[in-house]
């Protein structure tokens, strides 16, 4: 028996076509998302556009030299895919850690962990995909003494204002 042949008449089969399985093409993302000087964020998968209830995906294209202050991102967990470029990524309670990434490499931030997001790179764009374990825009932003000092860009997204 199928699972559409198991269900009686009280419940109701979900409308696969419209539920179901969504394309969002690389041309229409949605730049109507939280933002930050120096970096462009564009949504593909989030609550608005497809009804995701535990999952934020998109892009982010980081400008050549740019980078964040010390933040974390609450108890989300987040993915970073290097499309192209090179990230360098600071972490720890000095961000005294530090590592880069190119394209082809995944970065695993946890959740709390105090970090800080840099484009390596003085000339080129750094392009990377985002994924985020929560459609929540949770940004905290710390009183850590960067060792490479962000351009006195602060962490702006809706529940940070500037």
């Amino acid at each position: 028996m199928s699972r559409a042949d198991t269900h009686d008449d009280h419940h109701h089969t979900p409308d696969w076509k419209t539920h179901g399985v969504r394309v969002i093409p690389g041309h229409a993302l949605d730049p109507n998302t939280a933002q930050t000087p120096g970096m462009d964020r564009r949504a593909a998968i989030n609550f608005a556009r497809v009804g995701a209830q535990k999952i934020w995906a998109g892009t982010v294209s980081i400008h050549p030299n740019a980078k964040t202050g010390a933040h974390h991102h609450g108890a989300l967990e987040s993915v970073i895919y290097v499309i192209k470029g090179r990230a360098r990524m600071r972490w720890g309670e000095h961000l005294e850690f530090t590592a880069e990434a190119g394209p082809g490499d995944f970065i695993f931030v946890p959740p709390y962990v105090p970090h800080q997001e840099i484009n390596a790179s003085p000339d080129e764009t750094l392009e990377c995909v985002l994924v985020r374990s929560d459609n929540e825009a949770v940004v905290v932003n710390l009183a850590i003494e960067p060792v490479e000092k962000p351009e006195t860009i602060p962490w702006i997204d809706p529940i940070h204002r500037a």
